[in-house]
């Protein structure tokens, strides 16, 4: 029995994120078919859904530990038919991009160098650079396969971008890589981004020289005791520290497998 699926939305109890917490907004973009409704459902949640409503837009929230670190991990799963349609509306807002197609279908490949030339086109010069990200997905359908995977690496080379091939529909590990590693990549150019400290040498007062130092009368202080610190202990526990799942609510009519 099938039926037709609706797309996951941010549940509103989730609890504000601590003041300071790092995020790190990721679009998923390519075509009709390409998988990025299945993805994101498979990241958040384990679970793979074969079949959705294309035309719902929405934007998920999923609390992450990635290297042992905390981020707010925010995705935007747009709804676009065959190409980039007023895209400045996740241009301006993603620190990543996901640029997806499926290897069992050529043109949803073709459609992804429409994503590529205009996320490199309207984010040049932004800073920090955002990421790029090609994945080919689908990678069950190995025998149905229309792009190989040097195609895939001839592309990703072309716009100077990762490349992954994953399963959303096997492999939950493979999927939740992609994701871990354009937060990586994420950290890493707001790293390359931050401005270097000058260095600054006063010259004001002339070297002491080692003679002139030998005539003078060693004096010694008492260093001050230094200030009352209150210390503090933080408890923890294991059942603190596991990874939170993410608050879900679906729409009606959702059915996950």
């Amino acid at each position: 029995m099938t039926s037709k699926f609706g797309k996951i939305r941010t549940c509103n109890i989730v609890p504000a994120p601590d003041r300071g917490q790092a995020e790190c907004n990721i679009a998923l973009l390519g075509i009709t078919g390409s998988g990025k409704s299945a993805l994101t459902v498979k990241f958040l949640t384990k679970r793979f859904i074969s079949e959705y409503d294309p035309n719902l837009e929405d934007t998920y929230t999923s609390e992450e530990i990635v290297d042992q670190q905390p981020v707010l991990v925010k995705l935007m799963d747009t709804a676009d038919q065959d190409g980039p349609v007023n895209c400045g509306r996740y241009v301006t807002w993603a620190t990543a991009f996901l640029v997806v197609y499926s290897i069992d279908n050529r043109r949803s490949f073709e459609g992804c160098q429409q994503y590529l030339d205009a996320v490199t086109l309207h984010t040049r010069g932004i800073q920090p650079k955002p990421v790029l990200i090609l994945v080919g997905n689908k990678l069950d359908m190995e025998r149905y396969r229309q792009v190989s995977k040097s195609d895939g690496v001839d592309l990703a080379s072309r716009y100077s971008c990762l490349f992954f091939e994953v399963s959303a529909c096997l492999d939950f590990a493979s999927v939740q890589n992609v994701f871990h590693e354009a937060v990586r990549e994420a950290r890493r150019e707001a790293e390359r981004a931050l401005p270097v400290r000058p260095l600054f040498i006063s010259e004001d007062r002339p070297v002491m020289s080692l003679a002139s130092a030998s005539l003078l009368t060693p004096c010694f202080k008492e260093l001050p005791s230094p200030a009352t610190a209150k210390l503090v202990t933080v408890k923890s526990s294991r059942a603190q520290s596991k990874r939170r799942a993410p608050t879900l609510t679906l729409l009606k009519g959702f059915k996950i497998f």
